[in-house]
């Protein structure tokens, strides 16, 4: 089953990133970055100085994606901490393109 890019292999996962992650083009980076992995999502601030969104793709870019978005982020973020939570296998991707939402 390995290799395989059916449907099966996809997934979808929300996260929340803690830490000095507003004011520093942390949506655009992510945007950009979830893009060259060729991933589908959204990435918006919050109230609580938090970034919030969801990734949808293939599972290892996903995977990557969780990687970045807990260890790299933007030149100048600093990550404390990084929630996924709702990950689940999808048939299909539920969204197109990646945005950042306001």
């Amino acid at each position: 089953m390995s290799g395989d890019t059916s449907g099966s292999n996809l997934c979808s996962v929300d996260f929340e990133i803690y830490g000095h992650v507003q004011g520093v083009c942390f949506r655009m980076y992510t945007e950009r970055e979830g893009l060259t992995l060729g991933l589908v999502g959204w990435v918006k601030n919050t109230n609580r100085g938090t970034v919030v969104g969801q990734v949808q793709g293939p599972r290892q870019q996903v995977k990557e994606m969780k990687v970045w978005l807990s260890k790299e982020g933007s030149p100048s973020s600093r990550i404390t901490r990084a929630v996924f939570k709702n990950e689940r296998d999808i048939s299909k991707l539920e969204l197109s393109g990646f945005s950042t939402r306001f």
